[in-house]
């Protein structure tokens, strides 16, 4: 349970990176326009808020990444505090994005579902 918790907190970390990556580097692109549903207009007066949401997805997935460094060398305590901390955060804001955002929910599954999986077999895994 345990590592199918760290794994699948690796692939939300992942999956964070890219999105970092789309919002912060390659937001007026067709690939980001095309990802987000924006319109060129829209990514023009969108781009430093998209800039800074992607930071805001990089620095969770380097507390994920940071947890599983810490985990890897054998500090399980810090490891998992700042897995459970990156993770949660990336599911805490799928879940804002699910309520207050219903054209988004789709968007807010696939950045909130593997992280909670994660957290779920990781926190099992811990208990067990």
């Amino acid at each position: 349970m345990v590592i199918a918790g760290l794994v699948l907190t690796g692939v939300a970390a992942l999956i964070h990176v890219y999105i970092f990556y789309l919002e912060s580097i390659a937001w007026t692109s067709k690939r980001a326009r095309a990802t987000f549903g924006t319109s060129v207009e829209e990514t023009g007066s969108t781009k430093e808020l998209a800039f800074n949401q992607g930071f805001y997805n990089l620095f969770l997935a380097l507390s994920v990444a940071a947890g599983l460094f810490f985990w890897g060398f054998g500090n399980h305590t810090v490891g998992s505090t700042l897995i459970f901390v990156g993770a949660g955060s990336m599911v805490a804001a799928s879940v804002v994005l699910f309520v207050f955002s219903a054209d988004k929910r789709p968007a807010s599954l696939k950045q909130g579902v593997i992280p909670a999986l994660g957290i779920l077999f990781l926190a099992l895994g811990l208990a067990i």
